[in-house]
Formats: C-alpha cells, sequence, structure tokens
C-alpha cells in the first residue's frame, strides 16, 4: 500500500526559505556604468598641455646632460632668459609691431583681391571662365621664388614684403570660397527660387551662407601662409622686424635668439588661429558638427 505525501504548504515552504535569506550576508548593489562614465575624467587643457611639457622636460634634460650642446640648440633656461632680455629692452617687441603690421597689411590685400575673385569665378560662369584658368596657373608658381622679381618691381621697403604675403594668402583663399560656393546644395538653390528669391537674394541668404564654413577654413590656413610668407620676407633686405631679428642672430650664431623668434611665430600663429575658431564658433552656431569623442 503506498503512502501519498501531500505537497507542503506555502507557510511550510517559505520557512527555509527565510531561514536562508537570513543567514545569507548582506552585500551592497553597486549599479553597473558604462566604461566611458568609470573612467577618470581627464581636464582637457591638461592633456592638451601634456605632450609641450614633455617636450620641453626632455629639451632640457639633454641639454643638462651635454648630449644637446648649447651651439646646436639652447637650452629652454637660456632661451627663456635672451626672451626675457629681449622683451626688457624693447626690441622683441618693437620686430612684433613691426610683422604684425606687414602680415595685417599683406592679409586684407590677399583676403580682398582671394574672395572678390572666387565670388567673380564662382558665381558667374564667364567669370569662372576668364578668372579660374589663369589663377591656377600662377598657384603653381612657389611665391618664394617671385621675392627678386618683387624687389625690382617695388623696391627694397615695404611693397615688396607686403606684395609677397598678399600673394600667399590669396590663392588659399581663392580656392576655398569658390569650393564653398560652387559646394552649395542644388536643392537650396532651387528651394529658395520657389520661395520668390531673386538672384541677389538667393546669393545673399543661401550661396554665401552656405560657403561661408568653407571660406572661414580657407582663412585659417592663409593665416599659416602668411606667417611663413613673412618669414621668406623679412629676410631679404629688412632692416626691422622678427625676421630681422633671425638674420642677425644667424649672422653671430645665436640659436637662443633663433629660437626665441621662432616661439614668437609660432605663438602669433596661434594666437591667429585663436582669432578665426572664435570666429567659427560664433558665425556657425546654424550648424551643428561632431566634437570628437
Amino acid at each position: 500500500m503506498s503512502t501519498s505525501h501531500a505537497p507542503p504548504s506555502s507557510a511550510e515552504a517559505d520557512i527555509p526559505l527565510k531561514s536562508a535569506f537570513e543567514n545569507t550576508p548582506a552585500v551592497d548593489v553597486v549599479p553597473l556604468l558604462p566604461a566611458s562614465a568609470r573612467r577618470t575624467r581627464v581636464p582637457r587643457w591638461l592633456r592638451r598641455t601634456t605632450g609641450p611639457v614633455l617636450l620641453l622636460l626632455l629639451w632640457q634634460l639633454l641639454s643638462s646632460t651635454g648630449a644637446l650642446t648649447a651651439d646646436v640648440l639652447a637650452s629652454p633656461g637660456r632661451i627663456a632668459q635672451v626672451g626675457g632680455d629681449l622683451i626688457a629692452d624693447g626690441s622683441l617687441t618693437s620686430a612684433m609691431g613691426t610683422s604684425l603690421q606687414r602680415v595685417a597689411a599683406g592679409l586684407a590685400l590677399g583676403t580682398l583681391v582671394g574672395t572678390g575673385l572666387a565670388l567673380l569665378s564662382g558665381l558667374f560662369r564667364v567669370g569662372e571662365d576668364l578668372v579660374d584658368a589663369p589663377v591656377q596657373m600662377l598657384r603653381t608658381v612657389p611665391f618664394v621664388g617671385l621675392i627678386p622679381l618683387f624687389i625690382i618691381w617695388f623696391g627694397i621697403g615695404e611693397a615688396p614684403k607686403v606684395a609677397i604675403i598678399t600673394l600667399g594668402v590669396t590663392f588659399p583663399l581663392y580656392l576655398n570660397v569658390y569650393a564653398g560656393i560652387r559646394g552649395v546644395d542644388a536643392q537650396l538653390i532651387e528651394a529658395g527660387e520657389s520661395l520668390g528669391l531673386s538672384r541677389w537674394g538667393l546669393v545673399r541668404h543661401v550661396v554665401l551662407p552656405g560657403a561661408l564654413p568653407s571660406a572661414l577654413t580657407g582663412l585659417r590656413y592663409s593665416l599659416g601662409i602668411a606667417w611663413l610668407a613673412l618669414v621668406f620676407a623679412e629676410q631679404v633686405n629688412a632692416d626691422s622686424g622678427i625676421g630681422f631679428l633671425m638674420v642677425q642672430a644667424r649672422d653671430f650664431l645665436r640659436t637662443d635668439v633663433i629660437v626665441v623668434c621662432l616661439i614668437v611665430y609660432a605663438f602669433l600663429g596661434l594666437f591667429a588661429d585663436f582669432i578665426v575658431r572664435s570666429l567659427e564658433r560664433l558665425l556657425l552656431q546654424w550648424r551643428p558638427t561632431f566634437t570628437g569623442r
């Protein structure tokens, strides 16, 4: 005779479960976070300055151990001392003022010429037929090689220096503004025409805003070319400017002064690029962009 076992009641089944949980030690529950959230965030300014600081430390170490001699490259401490002396006697600030005037004049003329030619070539087919081919031909000519010709034409004063900077600035701006105009979406043009915009209205409200990102990119590139052209222009028949200080330092084998002038060139170019990037953020607020991850 088989005996049947009745299933335990719910109250009886809860007793061993309760005792099991009572004997289990309490464990703190930590929510799972993504790896990016668990990772320690390092300030961006610290990440950006780490590389230059490490480079300076390596430079100073090589100079202190004698692996890098002073006649090859002066130490950072020596360069800082010489830079302070040049600022104290006013020679560096005067040279910076002269160089900035030359770059400003060349940049203004180059922006006017390059943007004007790009508008003429980009907005009108007749303008493209007349302008684009000569500009592309002149663009392939090294502007540094034209310095002797500019000296013959304009003499040895400020005119050839400004002219070489103007020539270096013109072509990058022309290419980028022209590409920006021709890169405007044709559907936007059709939408503007369907809204009844005139030709000037299309240019003002559709074409120029669409070409503005490329124009600002061309301006950033032109600023770099302007400082490069200034280096060459100020080393030819110049009696003032940062390039003139470099020529004098070269004659006396002063690597410390040369490096100081190069650092000044670099910081002036970085400051100019910062201004253009600030203009981009101000004028291109309507354009969402990828900022990196």
